[in-house]
């Protein structure tokens, strides 16, 4: 472990709902959760004003409601939120050659590589002006933690939040991890948690002093000698700049459990082409295939089967996806499915097509239309696929021939309600229309920030408009470190969402603030569909232009000013 705190961890604030306050004026200052709109979808960032009600992510959106039914329930807009990352992850390479995305939102930083930091002073002026860079080029705040490992770097990063930064200086991390909980560590969960409680340790300090072998005895060798080495704040590994995906999968939750064996047959063959669009969008390929079924009760059973080479060609993988399905008792019911492809490879290998295991007079699966079988079907039989087009999801942005930009607040019976304004304008007015109104039609998101070319990859000097910062040691205990092994590959949703490239479920929800609801009340949000999405770092963006070598001088303090102490 390095002897200087110049790793840092930056995680956005409340990214997604933060998001969408920025854009939408009229929800600035309100609680706004993001995620899957239907009956079984799942939170996926609640802003802080719905925190204060107990919203919170991963909880299922029905409970959510029950405890902010006021709130504005908004169906994720993975456009934006990519962008937006662009933009911050940029900025972060602008520091360092090292930088590792785990999610949209969070990344590690080694300043070192960068040459940017060398020791604490250096480090905190970095992350402050970073964090007065994000504020300029996105508008949305970030949360730093500076440290001597990606461990610590972690937890101090979930003690700023929000919109803060705290440094832990090196020497201090046995005495401010001692008292924290043990589920501060990164691998301890609540069955581990509750393993280590029956045993009488609860926190950190505690943990240490239960000794390597007696945490091996209670845990098994990996598990105890891992966590005691980070009872120790031993965190060796390195900041590393391109992850290697492990798989591609997609899945998708169902409002309505699935009892037709035809029904569940041609949604894995869809899922299946999903899975490989997004293989080959990747430039990847796979050996294994995998299916996922969760069934009525819960129970969730994975299948799998390996090819002879790698493939990304979509017949290989319907058909070792339809083989495996045939595996699976569906009986009862089916609430969620999922095909995913591992042991991935750059090439893709021809021999025999890839199909060692199709033998002769074995059934192959037929094609499906994409939109067939959907959660809320799009299209009817013998309709035009533009109807699809014509559902409105809240949240999501709209423009008007005659009024301009505005966003979906809701749509129900026909009818489509839509506030009208933009990131930069005043709380806009709130108008009702048909859905099949000409006039209004899907439009891409507004930048949150106005496009200055002053305002390109700098921000203010110093971070005077940052706010809430502090810079402080051993303080708060913090959740455990995620988003290892993660790729831009892709990754496996929680229940409750879909993938990103999936339309299943994304239906109309009703609305409010127009004359187009009915049985729901003014200020109120009602059902839309699942869209609740798993997302990782996206390309280079936007640079930073941090010093590249050490300053003779760096001005500027943030919100309360940065400080450090003892």
């Amino acid at each position: 472990m390095r002897n200087a705190p110049t790793i840092l961890h930056l995680d956005m604030d409340a990214f997604y709902a933060s998001a969408e306050q920025a854009a939408k004026p009229s929800l600035r200052g309100k609680a706004v959760v993001v995620g899957g709109l239907g009956p079984r979808g799942v939170v996926a960032t609640a802003s802080y004003e719905a925190r204060v009600f107990g919203v919170h992510s991963a909880m299922p959106m029905a409970q959510a409601r029950r405890l902010a039914p006021n709130a504005a329930y908004l169906v994720p807009r993975f456009g934006l939120y990519r962008e937006v990352s662009e933009q911050v992850m940029g900025l972060l390479r602008g520091l360092s050659p090292l930088v590792e995305p785990l999610s949209l939102d969070e990344a590690f930083v080694d300043l070192e590589a960068g040459e940017v930091a060398w020791d604490a002073e250096s480090a905190r002026l970095a992350g402050v002006k970073l964090r007065a860079d994000i504020r300029t080029v996105t508008g949305l705040t970030g949360s730093v933690g500076l440290a001597a490992s990606k461990m610590l770097a972690k937890i101090a990063s979930e003690e700023a939040k929000p919109d803060g930064l705290v440094l832990i200086e090196p020497g201090t991390e046995r005495a401010m991890l001692g008292p924290m909980s043990v589920r501060t560590l990164p691998g301890v969960g609540p069955a581990t948690g509750d393993h280590l409680r029956r045993a009488g340790i609860t926190t950190v300090e505690e943990l240490a002093e239960a000794g390597e072998d007696e945490l091996v005895r209670l845990l098994g060798k990996a598990h105890g000698h891992a966590l005691y080495a980070m009872a120790l704040a031993r965190d060796e590994r390195p900041v590393v700049a391109e992850r290697e995906a492990k798989s591609v999968s997609v899945e998708d939750t169902y409002d309505v459990d699935i009892h037709d064996r035809t029904r569940v047959g041609m949604e894995v063959q869809r899922l299946a082409d999903r899975c490989v669009q997004r293989l080959r969008g990747a430039g990847l390929s796979g050996r294994t295939i995998v299916l996922k079924v969760r069934r009525y009760d819960f129970s969730t059973l994975t299948r799998s089967e390996t090819l002879r080479g790698p493939t990304d060609d979509p017949a290989v993988v319907r058909e070792a996806a339809a083989r495996l399905l045939d595996s699976v008792d569906t009986t009862g019911g089916v609430r969620l499915l999922g095909v995913g492809v591992s042991g991935l490879a750059d090439y893709t290998q021809e021999d025999l097509f890839a199909q060692a295991h199709v033998g002769a007079g074995e059934p192959v699966a037929q094609e499906q239309p994409e939109a067939v079988g959907a959660v809320v079907a799009d299209e009817a039989a013998g309709e035009e696929p533009a109807v699809a087009e014509r559902h409105w999801r809240a949240g999501h942005d709209v423009r008007h021939a005659e009024y301009g930009h505005g966003w979906v607040q809701g749509s129900g019976l026909g009818r489509v309600t839509v506030r009208f304004e933009t990131p930069d304008s005043a709380p806009g007015r709130v108008r009702t229309f048909r859905t099949d109104d000409p006039n209004l039609e899907p439009a891409d998101p507004l930048p949150l920030v106005a496009r200055r070319p002053e305002a390109a990859g700098a921000g203010a000097s110093g971070a005077g408009a940052s706010g809430g910062e502090a810079s402080r040691l051993g303080v708060g205990a913090v959740g455990s470190s995620g988003g290892a092994g993660e790729s831009s590959a892709g990754r496996e949703g929680s229940e409750g969402g879909t993938d990103e490239s999936s339309g299943v479920g994304d239906g109309a929800a009703s609305g409010t603030g127009g004359s187009g609801s009915a049985g729901v009340p003014a200020g109120s949000w009602a059902d839309g569909a699942d869209g609740a999405v798993s997302e990782v770092a996206g390309p280079e963006g936007q640079a930073s232009s941090v010093p590249a070598r050490r300053p003779k001088s760096w001005s500027g303090s943030g919100g309360r000013g940065a400080t450090s102490r003892p």
